[in-house]
């Protein structure tokens, strides 16, 4: 059982990333000199393509080969508030993070000029950005493996060892240090723990949205990739190891506490859940 659920994972991580890799390499091949003007519009395609191909290979290495289901994947959401829980459970440490960072490392902010209009209309935008990609890494990283991987192997383990893998994707993001895949790392480890909250796939997909969208809305690096937004210009103080300097506070210790706070919390809430 073991070996077949690390083939399998395996199969499903390899294809997926290799399908996703090809059809949007072959679209950027169709739309030629267009593709490199395509802005957010092209991050947009890329969590689509990825969505799509890791679709397939849920159906072929989950569904068709695995015997999985929607029940056991997590998929069924039990109405929106689940996803708004995970959305809140994401921007409540991602606030706590930008507010160390603020206390311990002179982070600050400053107005840029535009109105608050703009950045409402701004953040709606990246709402629409943020929510696929964070649907796509949470398809990934808590989606096929991880069930199968936590029936073989035990949930802490199955966690624990996809949120290693989880870190080590963003390894060539801008800015990263070790500090950073590490604190990614406990982000995996914490999405993990809110999948086995009520709403599954949905509680992990919105605190992974909240997280992200929090820093993002705050002008703030989010895994190194910078967000500008109209009204607000952030500035990360020093020293940078504690509030992670370009990388985002995903980069700093403020990240590691905060992170591991909401980690215990999620991990205390799911002992009323029974194991999957």
């Amino acid at each position: 059982m073991r070996l077949r659920a690390v083939g399998l994972s395996a199969a499903f991580l390899v294809s997926g990333f290799a399908l996703a890799i090809g059809l949007y390499g072959l679209i950027a091949r169709l739309l030629g000199p267009r593709a490199m003007t395509l802005g957010g519009e092209a991050a947009a395609l890329q969590s689509g393509v990825t969505l799509a191909s890791f679709g397939l290979a849920t159906w072929i290495f989950g569904f068709r080969a695995g015997g999985l289901d929607a029940r056991r994947l997590r998929w069924r959401p039990g109405g929106v508030r689940p996803f708004l829980s995970g959305l809140a459970l994401g921007i409540v440490p991602a606030l706590g993070a930008m507010a160390l960072g603020v206390w311990f490392a002179g982070a600050r902010w400053s107005l840029d000029g535009g109105s608050f209009g703009a950045w409402l209309a701004a953040l709606a935008g990246l709402l629409v950005l943020l929510l696929p990609a964070a649907l796509a890494e949470e398809v990934i990283f808590r989606g096929v493996p991880l069930v199968l991987l936590s029936e073989a192997f035990g949930r802490a383990g199955a966690v624990v060892g996809l949120a290693a893998m989880f870190g080590l994707a963003h390894l060539f993001n801008p800015g990263v240090t070790p500090l950073a895949i590490g604190n990614v790392a406990l982000a995996g480890v914490f999405l993990g723990t809110a999948f086995y909250l009520p709403g599954g796939l949905w509680t992990a997909t919105g605190a992974h949205l909240g997280w992200n969208a929090t820093l993002a809305a705050l002008a703030a690096p989010v895994s190194g990739l910078p967000f500008a937004v109209p009204w607000l210009d952030y500035r990360p103080g020093t020293p940078e190891w504690l509030n992670g300097g370009g990388f985002g506070p995903e980069g700093g210790l403020t990240a590691t506490a905060v992170l591991t706070a909401g980690t215990i919390l999620a991990a205390r809430l799911t002992r009323k859940e029974s194991p999957t």
